[in-house]
């Protein structure tokens, strides 16, 4: 049983993290290649930053995680196999990470059905900035002046909006 828990926790913390990481990179190769970007850190240091954040805070979690492990084996006399650290440091990772995409799920669910009332991030913010332009375009008309279509951005079209 010990075997099935080490080779499922590797399996699963490796095969996620390299899952994550190759789609960072897939997608930063792939955004270079398409539009011609030269400069890796100027556009993509956002997610290179959180990426290194994580896996720094990872590192440090799973060092004090093997200090306690290690005292708590001396404590009762054993000594401290990496392999049953592995397992405890899997499931803790795991725990967490069940957690925080749990809460972003929930997040991401209830945001899109629920509205809070002139929060940019639910679905009212957009009918009423459209209807602001409707009317700005209206008094634009009735003031005798040309209106931008929603085609042109230059400001040099007419449209009747």
């Amino acid at each position: 049983m010990e075997t099935i828990a080490l080779w499922t926790t590797s399996i699963v913390l490796v095969g996620t993290s390299a899952f994550l990481f190759g789609m960072l990179v897939r997608s930063i190769v792939h955004e270079r290649r398409d539009s011609g970007i030269r400069r890796i850190w100027r556009n993509f240091g956002l997610s290179l930053t959180f990426a290194a954040l994580f896996l720094l805070s990872w590192g440090a979690q799973g060092l004090a995680e093997w200090s306690s492990f290690v005292q708590e084996q001396q404590a009762h006399g054993q000594a401290a196999r990496f392999s049953e650290f592995w397992v405890a440091f899997g499931q803790s990772t795991l725990e967490n990470w069940q957690s925080e995409f749990l809460q972003l799920f929930s997040f991401v669910v209830v945001s899109a059905v629920l509205i809070h009332h002139g929060s940019s991030e639910s679905k009212d913010g957009t009918e009423r900035i459209e209807r602001s332009v409707n009317e700005i375009r209206t008094m634009l008309r009735e003031a005798g002046l040309p209106s931008v279509g929603s085609g042109s951005a230059s400001g040099s079209g007419s449209g009747s909006g």
